[in-house]
C-alpha cells in the first residue's frame, strides 16, 4: 500500500472516528514528555533559551524515534502489520473531527442560552481568556480557532505526513504541541519557549502559504465568497503578528464575510490584533457551522492535492 493510501484511509479514520478520549494518544505521551522534560532542563540548565532548546530536541527525538521503531517492529513481525501501524499513527496526528465536534459544542451551548458553558467549551479551543467574553466575542474566538487550527490540526499534518511518513507527521505534532505548550509571551516562557515558537513557525510557513489559497478554492466549492476570500487574504493576510495564522484567518474571513480579529486578553492582559475581513455578515452561530463546513471542505482539497503531489513527485 502506498504512503498516500494509507494518509487518505488514516485521514478517513479521523473523519468517522475523531480522537476517543478513552483511547491512549500519543499526542498526549508527547505533551506529558515535554512537560517532564521542561522541568528536568530548567534543573540543569540555567539559562532558560538552552534549557528550552534541550527539551525542543530531545522530545523530538523520542517522538520521532518512537514513531519508526513502532512502524519498522511491526513491519518486521509482517508487512502488513507495518501499513497498520503506519495509518493509526497518521489517524492519531490528525484533528479535522476534534475540531468540528469542539465547535459544535461550542455552537450547541449558545443556542441553549447558556454563554458559561460556551465560554467553558471555547476556552478548549483558544488560548485567550474566555471568562468575560460575551457571545460575539465566543463566535469569533471560535471561527479564529477553526480557521487558524485548519493548518495545524490538519494541512500541516498531512503536508509532512506526505513528506515524511508517520515520523514527519510525528515530528511535526511534538513541534506544535511544544509551541502550545511553551510558545507563550509571559516571563516563565519568554526565553524558554523561544525555540518551540521559532522552530513551529518554521514548519508552518510552507503549509499555511499552502493552506490559504486552498481555503479560497475550498469557498468556491462549497459556495461562499471565493472573490472576497482572495481579496481578504491578500490585504489582510500579512497584517498578524504571528508568521502564519493570520493568512488562514484573513481567507476565512473573507470567504465567511465576517471581520475577524481586534482586541482579546491573554493572562488578564489585553492584546490588540489586526483586524482582518469586512463586517458584511453578523458573528452570528451559523457563522460558526460555516467555518466548519469550509474547514472540512479545505482538509478534503489539502489531502487531494497534497497526496497526489506526493504521488507524481515518486513517479
Amino acid at each position: 500500500m502506498s504512503l498516500e493510501s494509507q494518509i487518505l484511509i488514516a485521514l478517513a479514520l479521523d473523519f468517522a472516528l475523531g480522537d476517543p478520549a478513552w483511547a491512549p494518544h500519543p499526542v498526549r505521551w508527547i505533551g506529558s514528555l515535554a512537560g517532564k522534560l521542561e522541568r528536568l532542563a530548567r534543573r540543569f540548565f540555567p539559562n532558560a533559551r538552552a534549557a528550552g532548546v534541550v527539551t525542543v530536541a530531545v522530545t523530538l527525538a523520542v517522538a520521532g524515534s518512537a514513531a519508526w521503531g513502532v512502524v519498522r517492529a511491526a513491519w518486521l513481525i509482517a508487512p502488513w502489520m507495518g501499513e497498520v501501524a503506519s495509518i493509526l499513527i497518521l489517524y492519531s496526528m490528525f484533528a479535522a473531527r476534534d475540531l468540528a465536534d469542539h465547535a459544535a459544542a461550542v455552537k450547541k451551548a449558545l443556542s441553549d442560552g447558556d454563554i458559561e458553558r460556551a465560554r467553558e467549551q471555547v476556552g478548549r479551543m483558544v488560548g485567550r481568556d474566555t471568562d468575560r467574553l460575551d457571545e460575539k466575542g465566543v463566535i469569533r474566538a471560535c471561527v479564529e480557532s477553526v480557521a487558524e487550527n485548519t493548518v495545524d490540526g490538519v494541512t500541516a499534518p498531512l503536508f509532512y505526513a506526505v513528506i515524511g511518513g508517520p515520523v514527519g507527521a510525528a515530528l511535526y505534532k511534538a513541534a506544535n504541541t511544544m509551541d502550545s505548550m511553551f510558545g507563550h509571551k509571559n516571563e516563565r516562557y519568554l526565553r524558554f519557549g523561544w525555540a518551540a515558537a521559532r522552530l513551529d513557525d518554521a514548519l508552518n510557513f510552507v503549509p499555511a502559504r499552502l493552506t490559504a489559497p486552498l481555503i479560497a478554492f475550498s469557498a468556491f466549492l462549497i459556495g461562499l465568497d471565493f472573490k472576497s476570500s482572495v481579496r481578504v487574504l491578500v490585504r489582510d493576510g500579512g497584517k498578524s503578528p504571528s508568521p502564519n495564522a493570520g493568512l488562514a484567518e484573513a481567507a476565512a474571513a473573507g470567504a465567511l464575510r465576517l471581520r475577524l480579529g481586534g482586541a482579546s486578553r491573554y493572562g488578564g492582559v489585553v492584546s490588540e490584533r489586526p483586524l482582518l475581513g469586512d463586517p458584511d455578515r453578523e458573528l452570528d452561530t451559523q457563522s460558526i457551522s460555516l467555518s466548519v463546513r469550509l474547514a472540512i471542505a479545505t482538509t478534503v482539497v489539502a489531502a487531494l492535492v497534497f497526496t497526489s503531489a506526493g504521488r507524481l513527485l515518486e513517479l
